[in-house]
């Protein structure tokens, strides 16, 4: 932490440099934009499907983890590509194992989505 970026003046600063990244994620990362433009259209469906704030919680969280691992996958892709063009087994991994985790996120969005709202269709 730089001296003198503590109390609000850390979190105004940790708060640009977030908003600094999902601008960088929307500008360069087209998965990101597709992923986000599936939660815009998910998300009004959670105040039909969902009842009660833990159906709820659990399609609008499902939806947040999403994007989120997303970012993260991102951001190791970005320094494994910092690193060197040329191709490496553990960097290769590295950027599997970062597809692998979206991968499992997208099964837990599409998991939760269906059976709530097959719960919901059926009821």
């Amino acid at each position: 932490m730089k001296p003198g970026h503590t109390g609000w003046r850390h979190l105004i600063h940790s708060t640009r440099y977030s908003l600094k990244g999902l601008k960088a994620a929307w500008r360069h990362e087209s998965a990101f934009r597709q992923e986000l433009a599936l939660c815009v259209l998910l998300l009004p469906l959670a105040w039909w499907i969902g009842e009660g704030p833990v159906e709820w919680i659990l399609l609008v969280g499902s939806c947040l983890l999403m994007l989120i691992v997303e970012l993260v996958n991102s951001a190791i892709e970005s320094v494994v590509d910092r690193i060197g063009p040329e191709h490496h087994e553990l960097s290769g991994r590295a950027k599997d194992l970062g597809s692998a985790a979206v991968m499992a996120s997208l099964f837990l969005v599409a998991l939760t989505w269906l059976l709530l709202a097959g719960q919901k269709l059926l009821a």
